[in-house]
């Protein structure tokens, strides 16, 4: 008879993410990565969910050396105590970009004009970044940007898609960040959040050449039904300001360094999983879809799973695609478990957690949920009714499964992981 109960199974589903989190540090990971100072000056400039702690890594190991600059983070992160001193902090809303994300943007623009050669600017970069730092092209305004970032949102595309249309409608992604640095040394320093770690998917790319195009932009627009406001669309139309492409000489002294990755969290996780007595199985870290569709795929993962008790784990970034005016509630991993939930039916011996490692899932205040056998049971909520209504996080609050991390200044991306301890 299995020795794994709700509780055994709950301590190993918090051990891994905790390792995943910690693997995941930029106050562990980032110090490694820095570049040699320069002779001039350090300018440092950053946008995303890691900013603050990222800012704060730069600042504890570059702590007898003068630097300036600003970066940006979301809208109610605690940041660290005490926070970064030289480095200006900022916040503004995700996923729904406002006027201090633009008007950072700006800021760090202006901040490395008229740099010389002998100057050093170091680029933050972290998941998030991209709403963060929307800064409209000319023409458009930020309620027009608003309105994209809403159908970007809406119609399902995966993150690269929609980083696609935004780098084609911004004054600040795209390359752009980094031309504007020439000719200054620029190093950018990222964690990433993508599937495939693609340095021109994270953040919508402020720092590295883009290969996207006008035409790219559009096609996606049409594929996925997006409905933009006249003046996003006519400016997609006209084509006219491209974004910065390989081999443009403005990024010839553009540098990019990843520090954490989706990979590096799934593999703390595998550690920390055989420290529990389990046998990690890596499902991929860069796993898209449907996020329901995903969650049934891993149930039957784990129903097919035979022998000692093991751990399937995975990452990436789903999607959830919604109709018009439908409001839901929770984000892609609790939807992603709620569909597991059902193709497992309450089968014994599995436990499962999906979570997003910034802490936030979607709209919710939670990073997402652990589910039991008994948890649709507990909930007492029609969990196919849910389902359809994208009202994910209704049961896994009703059930009291939710897991309430908040912001954790750091961003792998989904983090799955269902442990599989059946007779």
């Amino acid at each position: 008879m299995s020795d794994w109960n709700d509780a055994r199974a709950q301590a190993a589903l918090l051990a891994m993410w905790q390792a995943a989190l910690a693997a995941a540090d930029p106050l562990a990971c980032l110090a490694p990565h820095l570049p040699e100072p320069p002779r001039g000056r350090i300018i440092v400039v950053g946008a995303g969910k890691a900013a603050a702690k990222m800012a704060l890594a730069v600042e504890r190991a570059w702590a007898d050396r003068a630097l300036t600059g600003v970066v940006v983070t979301t809208h109610g992160a605690d940041l660290p105590d005490p926070p970064a001193r030289r480095i200006a902090m900022r916040q503004a809303n995700h996923p729904t970009p406002d006027a201090p994300g633009a008007a950072a943007a700006a800021e760090m623009l202006a901040l490395v004009q008229g740099l010389t050669a002998d100057d050093l600017v170091l680029a933050l970069i972290s998941g998030g970044g991209s709403s963060l730092s929307t800064l409209p092209a000319p023409g458009l305004t930020l309620d027009d940007m608003i309105a994209v970032n809403r159908e970007l949102l809406r119609s399902g595309a995966p993150i690269g898609v929609m980083n696609c249309i935004r780098k084609h409608l911004s004054a600040f992604s795209g390359g752009r960040l980094a031309a504007a640095a020439h000719p200054a040394r620029v190093v950018t320093l990222a964690i990433s959040d993508v599937p495939g770690d693609d340095p021109a998917v994270i953040a919508s790319g402020p720092t590295v050449p883009d290969a996207t195009t006008f035409e790219q932009a559009r096609g996606h627009v049409a594929s996925f039904g997006m409905d933009l406001p006249p003046a996003a669309r006519a400016h997609l139309d006209r084509g006219a300001e491209e974004s910065v492409k390989p081999g443009d000489p403005r990024l010839e002294r553009a540098e990019f360094r990843m520090i954490a990755t989706p990979r590096m969290a799934l593999d703390a996780m595998a550690e920390a999983a055989r420290a529990q007595g389990l046998t990690p199985f890596m499902l991929g870290d860069a796993l898209e879809g449907e996020a329901r569709e995903l969650g049934a795929d891993h149930a039957r993962r784990a129903l097919a799973s035979k022998g000692a008790p093991r751990v399937l784990l995975s990452g990436g970034e789903t999607t959830v695609t919604m109709q018009k005016g439908t409001v839901g509630s929770g984000g892609r991993n609790t939807e992603c478990l709620l569909g597991m939930a059902l193709e497992l039916n309450a089968a014994p011996g599995i436990w499962a957690m999906c979570a997003d490692s910034d802490g936030i899932d979607g709209r919710s205040p939670s990073a997402g949920a652990m589910l039991f056998p008994d948890t649709l049971a507990r909930a007492g909520i029609d969990a196919h009714d849910a389902l359809l209504a994208h009202r994910s996080h209704d049961v896994f609050e009703a059930a009291g499964t939710l897991m309430r991390t908040g912001p954790t200044l750091t961003n792998v991306n989904d983090l799955r992981a269902v442990i599989v301890a059946r007779e």
